[in-house]
């Protein structure tokens, strides 16, 4: 599979190189071009992957790449690029967040659904071992009543504010606590913003940190708790790397249309 990436400024894309192209993890796909400009990151970045073209614009890779992965920082350029490869029947991988608005998100969905092209986004803490573990203790503590989860972020981010790093968190939230939320409140102090909502009839608690707070849930139940850290190693990206690499084996989506809507229009309440 010939792959595109755009969003080189990202670390999440040295990484996705480093596992593609540098210590592959996979013979069946790799990183033939980036979109960027002709600078000495890029140009290092092409060096090191033995990537073969640098281009100024994703548009130029419709109808030379297989499959498009979207990891700008900042998540409101990501429609731009995810759309006219989704109605060219492009697969696409847009990094965390989806987008920086509900209309923009649904836009991208749509396009997906119009033309029948996969298409899927979320945060690489979601499929890390911490975070499958915790998924499994929603299965063992009984009728789960509270969710709550902890991370660093940053509403004054120049990258579309909470959502360039509170996407880790709220999408994680979504994966314990699956479904519509509802009713979303907020709180804010000088370091935090704390969002509340139902999920299921399960409270849920996002706590998003303005510091070096580590990832972190709690997970309560009519028949006990868990409370863990997600911790990121070295290969933190290769877990959600696989699950897109899944997705191209196979042309079926990861996520539905309301798991990926679900984190944007929680966070977009937040900004």
């Amino acid at each position: 599979m010939r792959i595109g990436l755009v969003g080189t400024e990202n670390s999440h894309a040295t990484e996705i190189v480093r596992h593609l192209n540098v210590e592959p993890i996979t013979d069946r796909a790799r990183i033939v071009a980036l979109v960027g400009a002709d600078d000495e990151h890029n140009r290092g970045l092409t060096r090191a992957g033995g990537i073969g073209r640098l281009v100024p614009t994703s548009s130029e890779l419709i109808g030379s790449v297989d499959a498009l992965i979207v990891t700008n920082r900042d998540g409101a350029l990501h429609r731009e690029h995810a759309v006219p490869f989704l109605e060219a029947g492009v697969p696409v991988w847009v990094d965390k967040p989806l987008a920086a608005s509900t209309a923009d998100a649904r836009a991208i969905v749509a396009a997906a659904n119009r033309s029948g092209t996969p298409v899927t986004s979320y945060s690489a803490v979601r499929w890390l071992a911490d975070a499958e573990m915790l998924a499994r203790g929603t299965q063992e503590v009984g009728e789960v009543q509270a969710v709550t989860v902890t991370g660093p972020a940053d509403a004054n981010s120049k990258y579309s504010g909470i959502f360039f790093y509170g996407i880790h968190t709220a999408d994680l939230a979504q994966r314990l606590a699956p479904g519509e939320p509802e009713g979303v409140r907020v709180e804010r102090t000088n370091a935090a913003v704390i969002a509340r909502y139902r999920s299921n009839g399960v409270l849920v608690t996002l706590q998003l940190v303005d510091g070096r707070v580590p990832f972190h849930a709690e997970i309560v139940g009519r028949e006990g708790l868990v409370s863990h850290d997600v911790r990121l190693d070295k290969d933190y990206v290769v877990p959600g790397l696989k699950v897109f690499l899944e997705m191209l084996a196979t042309g079926r989506a990861p996520l539905d249309d309301a798991t990926l809507l679900a984190p944007i229009t929680v966070l977009e309440q937040l900004s």
